[in-house]
């Protein structure tokens, strides 16, 4: 009943699911260790924004953000240049902005500092001015926003002196200095101001392509079961008619048809005239 498993179409199919279920459980589990790495980087990323990180380092040494850099502690020293306010910012779930002040350093570079928060509207007048003089400042090292940043404010038409993204793309026209392209939030606020806590980088685990390798990882599994399937529906089907084929309920093939000379009607044959006119 079994010998149509030693037919060359079914080494061809066993051979083809033999080779094609590992790599799809390779597969699937490579994917998901994406999305487990993801998600542990986001953590770790989480957790270096949150806790102190220890003594801080110039600001030259952190450059470029990355997200080994982001969240650690900075320093820079110089002299505060213009004010902007920063407007629909949350913090504890209340609504309100930040207050961003550049800080010109003596390389001639401005850093965006975010000096802390203010609830309620954006008004420059509850806003208040930095102090004169150098000043050393220190906080976490933030990368700039884009537009898929929490927060952040894409729509135009803001009133002058605010800033919807802080990033030096979006600063570069309202300050003449050359800028840093990074920011950072201090760690202390002075007066009224809040201190921003500073928050993971975006590209720090749980983005769409971590749900996509989640997604990955259920598909090349399906594929892997749906294969299983297949083969087990063809063996049964083939297993079936073997079984007819001996109990000898499979139709056998029609006699031959007969010889088309033997089936042409026959007709006689002309005879000459026997009479001659």
């Amino acid at each position: 009943m079994y010998r149509f498993l030693l037919t060359p179409r079914w080494w061809g199919i066993n051979l083809f699911v033999a080779l094609a279920i590992p790599v799809c459980l390779f597969m699937g589990s490579w994917q998901l260790s994406r999305f487990e790495d993801r998600v542990e980087d986001h953590k770790d990323a989480e957790r270096q924004a949150t806790t102190d990180t220890g003594a801080a380092r110039p600001l030259a040494s952190l450059l470029p953000v990355d997200r080994k850099t982001s969240g650690e502690k900075a320093t820079a020293t110089g002299r505060w240049g213009r004010q902007l306010l920063v407007p629909n910012r949350e913090l504890d779930d209340k609504s309100g902005y930040y207050v961003l002040t550049m800080l010109r350093t003596d390389g001639g570079r401005s850093l965006p500092v975010v000096r802390g928060w203010l609830p309620g509207t954006a008004d420059a007048k509850k806003a208040p001015a930095p102090p004169k003089g150098e000043v050393t400042v220190t906080g976490a090292l933030q990368a700039s926003e884009s537009r898929s940043s929490k927060g952040v404010t894409t729509a135009g038409g803001l009133p002058p002196g605010q800033v919807g993204m802080i990033s030096a793309a979006s600063l570069v026209n309202m300050v003449p200095d050359d800028l840093y392209d990074a920011w950072v939030t201090l760690d202390r606020g002075t007066g009224p101001l809040t201190p921003v806590p500073a928050t993971a980088p975006e590209d720090s685990g749980l983005s769409m392509k971590a749900f996509q390798n989640l997604g990955y990882t259920g598909e090349w599994f399906v594929f892997a079961g749906f294969l299983v399937f297949m083969w087990f529906r063809l063996f049964r089907r083939d297993r079936e008619l073997a079984r007819d084929a001996e109990l000898g309920l499979v139709p056998e093939a029609t006699e031959a048809q007969p010889d088309a000379a033997e089936a042409r009607p026959h007709t006689p044959e002309a005879r000459p005239d026997t009479a001659k006119a």
